[in-house]
């Protein structure tokens, strides 16, 4: 420094505490400086040599949506793996790609919107292969060890900045930017709350995003939960980033609120500090906080404390601190290190649901490879794009041989006859340009989709054979025979331009609709049906009075056939089936039924029917409900990244020792499934927590080419824990990992708890004839319930069941242990009243916001009636009258158990508003303890019960 050189501000001093380099730095920012910091992407302050930050960057199973990139197993993958070390290592590997990535483009983000940690309640929800698993405690164990691998080792200074998705009780597509998820305490404490609360006690989160829905009639973006639960669970600044658009809908499309500076301000002090909102565009959020802002709706205090926060990430971040931050030169990408972990998570992830001996896969055996999934590598919406790519047929090539496989996708070949007699054409593509080949001249598919240069279909006498797929729903795609889908581009024109379905809308799926003798062809991206015109084949304009074309279907082979020759031929025949990521159940979109598509059932059994030895894979992002009795064998795996097919393939030859386990519930049949929006797991039966029928496939089951032994269960409690230790011996002849489980059950509880319910886990490797000795320190709060009556956590005392084994059904070993706790206290109603939501049990309820801004009501559902229980309620020596505070309108009839009503209290005159509470007396006599039920009529919502005299 010379005489002439201002001394750096103290933010710059990076021997100061953040703390106070944070304090320094908003000292010198203007007001307007910092509300432009509140949107997610925040411009550069040039006098004080801040530069830009833009808050997210998705990296859910490899670096998403910024090119090529390591692409590692869906995260429902990642959690079927049950490995924790090795997520750690895979979100390592992630964020020191998001660093390189970085070096070479500004626009990757630091701040990574990873991982979701929304649970797999139900198997239908659109997004099931974001998840970890439907068991909190596995979720936040395989949560919180990806996020310490994307935050790094240094004790300062994050690779990443990983942000938990999405905050909270989110697990519905349809409709979900305004539908409510009803979630009683016990469900919010014991199940929603206890995933993300492990991570972030953990230390490696640096925020959270809160979801679309609304909770209890709220919605996420000003969930008091937030402040009340999140931010009480650590004394780190936690950033809460909005998701995309939804600060708007809370307005638009929720009318929650009149106004947008309403909504904004709402949103940031209930602890909302970036908005996603109008793209790269800041200027509407920036007016919106400037509006609340004037109005007095915000106070200086509140954009303060939001800026603050971001400040924290980006100091973690090393962004002040070039010189200092260890990851600053990570230059790890595409490295060998990063393709073999890639291929060992995706070996970890697959699944052996069952077996009769057919697998592994004799070496000299003549396979048959069909299915639409044989020779396919699927990406999903949070993918990179790919760098190396394996299918399950090229890997079986080269583990079995060529000679020794037989491939038939058993698609349906078709040709579209047009009613002047001609058949649909694609015309050959001209010459690419250097901008859309590869490393070696080869066509990157993936620049493919959406071109206009390309030709458009037209007609001709003989046509183009197209491979049809009915991926189910009367959803279908139509590939060309050089294996281009065909697509729409912006101009309407069809084009086979595509190398897979993609984009958030989809435009390479069609219907065929009868009408007449033939079918018109609706494109279901644009919702509109196929013409052909003098200039090409196209889809119709909006208010095209010209009529669409009525199509032949003409089948010149049939996907069965195909599938019966090749399965007849064989020793075993290996059938892939499954999903498209984009299609039929993804972010948007949920499913409608467990089955597999009707297609697909087909040719599983054809290929069943022409050979007993049918061994069926599948390669899907969620369960699906098959007669796996009738099959020799059947796998499941979610889509596995760059190493998917060598990965099944190393599986089905035996080089690998399938070990993965279900992180949920495989239920056989529709029936057994609650509806979508009923997110009480407790009162629904949900998930194997509570789930009382006899599931397809239980939570955590999977098969070996092993055999294990366990034995030596030996207990210990402890003033605050309980000491677990057994061993497993590996009795087989094959090296192979075994994922020992330890469950819990409360022998004689006093409400409704789990069946069984995951304590601890771990997965081991053992060689033949290998043991290995197992124990888990279990804290004694892990026994405990949140009980309604008190608002807090409750261990029972009493006998509880330890439970060893293989899943959660395959228990090999069990003891009782009692313990010690704390006894149930009835109720003290007469003192201090009941809140309605801390209801026992309900039927017909719903939980609504008792206000916009905290608090819960309940009212009927949608019949307009409803019933509470509370259990054990004490009136005292007695009590004379019952007072309801009640909006809307309706009837609240209060009695002592099952007995008739003793009180009827009505209101007659609607209030002015869901908001406007009043409060109703009635005579109510009672003493002693008694449980108490409410019946609720009309719509009203019921906040608070007292009692007097």
């Amino acid at each position: 420094m010379t005489a002439s050189t201002p001394p750096a501000p103290p933010f710059r001093d990076p021997h100061l505490p953040f703390a106070k380099r944070i304090d320094d730095l908003l000292s010198r920012l203007t007001l307007q400086e910092k509300i432009s910091f509140l949107h997610q992407f925040a411009p550069a302050v040039e006098r004080l040599g801040v530069e830009p930050f833009r808050t997210g960057q998705e990296a859910l199973h490899g670096v998403a949506w910024m090119g090529p990139a390591t692409v590692f197993p869906q995260a429902v993958g990642l959690g079927a793996t049950w490995n924790p070390e090795l997520v750690r290592r895979v979100g390592e590997a992630v964020s020191k790609e998001v660093r390189a990535m970085r070096a070479r483009d500004e626009r990757i983000g630091l701040n990574v919107w990873s991982p979701t940690v929304n649970l797999l309640r139900h198997p239908l929800w659109g997004r099931n292969e974001e998840g970890y698993s439907e068991d909190p405690r596995l979720t936040s164990a395989i949560a919180t060890a990806y996020t310490h691998g994307l935050r790094g080792e240094h004790p300062t200074y994050w690779r990443t900045a990983p942000v938990l998705k999405h905050w909270l009780a989110h697990n519905n597509e349809t409709g979900r930017d305004v539908t409510s998820s009803s979630v009683r305490p016990r469900v919010l404490h014991e199940y929603d709350l206890r995933a993300f609360r492990g991570c972030v006690e953990a230390g490696a989160v640096a925020g959270v995003m809160p979801a679309y829905n609304l909770v209890n009639g709220r919605p996420n973006h000003v969930s008091p939960y937030l402040r009340e639960q999140l931010r009480a669970w650590t004394g780190e600044d936690l950033l809460v980033c909005s998701d995309a658009g939804a600060p708007s809908n809370l307005v638009d499309s929720e009318h929650y609120f009149d106004t947008h500076e309403e909504a904004t301000a709402a949103s940031l002090t209930a602890g909302v500090d970036s908005f996603t909102d109008h793209g790269t565009d800041g200027s509407k959020i920036v007016a919106r906080i400037t509006g609340a802002y004037e109005r007095g709706l915000l106070a200086e205090a509140d954009i303060d404390a939001a800026v603050r926060r971001q400040l924290s990430v980006r100091f973690r971040l090393g962004e002040f601190d070039p010189h200092y931050d260890p990851y600053a030169g990570t230059g790890e990408f595409d490295t060998p290190a990063h393709r073999a972990l890639a291929r060992e998570a995706a070996e970890q992830a697959v699944v052996l649901l069952r077996n009769d001996g057919v697998l592994p896969l004799a070496a000299d055996a003549r396979i048959a490879v069909v299915g639409l999934l044989a020779d396919e590598c699927k990406l999903d919406w949070y993918s990179g794009t790919l760098i190396h790519r394996s299918t399950p047929l090229e890997a079986l090539y080269e583990r079995f041989g060529a000679e020794r496989v037989e491939f038939a996708e058993g698609v349906d070949r078709v040709l579209l006859r047009t009613a002047a007699g001609t058949f649909l054409s694609v015309p050959p593509a001209p010459e690419a340009s250097d901008e859309v080949r590869g490393a070696e001249g080869a066509l990157d598919p993936a620049l493919l989709a959406g071109r206009t240069d390309l030709p458009p279909l037209t007609t001709d006498p003989v046509g183009t054979e197209f491979a049809l797929v009915d991926w189910g729903g009367d959803v279908l795609t139509l590939r060309a025979p050089d294996g281009r889908y065909l697509s729409v581009a912006e101009d309407g024109f069809l084009r086979a331009s595509a190398d897979q379905p993609g984009g958030w809308v989809v435009q390479e799926t069609f219907r065929l609709e009868p009408h007449g003798d033939g079918h018109l062809l609706r494109h279901l991206g644009t919702g509109r049906h196929v013409r052909v015109a003098a200039d090409g084949v196209k889809v119709a304009a909006e208010d095209s009075p010209t009529e669409p074309e009525v199509f032949r279907l003409v089948v010149t082979e049939r996907g069965e056939e195909a599938v019966t020759r090749a399965a007849a031929a064989a020793d075993v025949v290996v059938v892939l089936a499954g999903n498209d990521p984009h299609i039929n159940g993804r972010e948007t979109e949920d499913r409608t039924t467990l089955r597999l598509p009707g297609q697909q059932e087909r040719l599983l059994e054809a290929a069943r029917a022409a050979n007993p030895r049918t061994v069926l894979a599948l390669v899907s992002a969620y369960p699906y409900a098959v007669e796996a009795g009738r099959l020799s064998a059947v796998l499941w795996t979610a889509h596995g990244g760059q190493a998917a097919g060598t990965a099944l393939a190393r599986v089905l030859a035996g080089d690998v020792s399938p070990a993965g386990r279900l992180p949920q519930t495989w239920y056989a049949d529709d029936a057994d499934l609650p509806d979508l929006l009923d997110y009480d797991v407790i009162g629904a039966r949900q998930t194997y927590l509570y789930f009382e029928g006899t599931p397809l496939f239980p939570f955590g089951h999977g098969l070996s080419y092993a055999s294990f032994a366990y034995a030596d269960l030996a207990v210990r409690v402890g003033e605050a824990s309980v000491g677990v230790s057994f061993t497993v011996t590996n009795t087989g002849e094959v090296t192979a990992d075994e994922v020992a489980q330890l469950y819990s059950r409360a022998v004689e509880p006093s409400v409704t708890r789990p069946r069984r319910e995951l304590l601890a886990h771990h997965r081991v490797t053992l060689a033949p004839g290998a043991r290995t000795a197992l124990s888990f320190e279990v804290p004694l709060t892990a026994f405990a319930f949140w009980d309604v009556a008190r608002g807090d956590w409750r261990r029972e005392p009493g006998p509880y069941d330890l439970l060893v084994g293989a899943s959660s059904e395959d228990v090999r070993l069990r003891t009782t242990v009692t313990l010690d706790g704390e006894r149930a206290a009835p109720r003290p109603v007469a003192r201090d009243g009941l809140a309605a939501v801390d209801f026992d049990e309900q039927s017909g309820t719903e939980i609504v916001d008792r206000t916009k801004v905290s608090g819960d009501a309940v009212t009927p559902a949608a019949d307009g009636t409803a019933e509470l229980l509370y259990r054990a309620c004490d009136f005292g020596a007695g009590v004379t009258g019952v007072s309801v505070e009640v909006a809307g309108g309706g009837t609240v009839e209060v009695s002592l158990a099952d007995g008739p009503p003793l009180a009827t209290l009505t209101l007659g005159t609607p209030t002015a508003g869901p908001y406007a509470y009043t409060t109703l007396d009635a005579p109510f006599g009672a003493e002693g303890v008694h449980d108490l039920r409410l019946r609720l009529r009309g719509p009203l919502r019921l906040a608070l019960v007292g009692f007097s005299g």
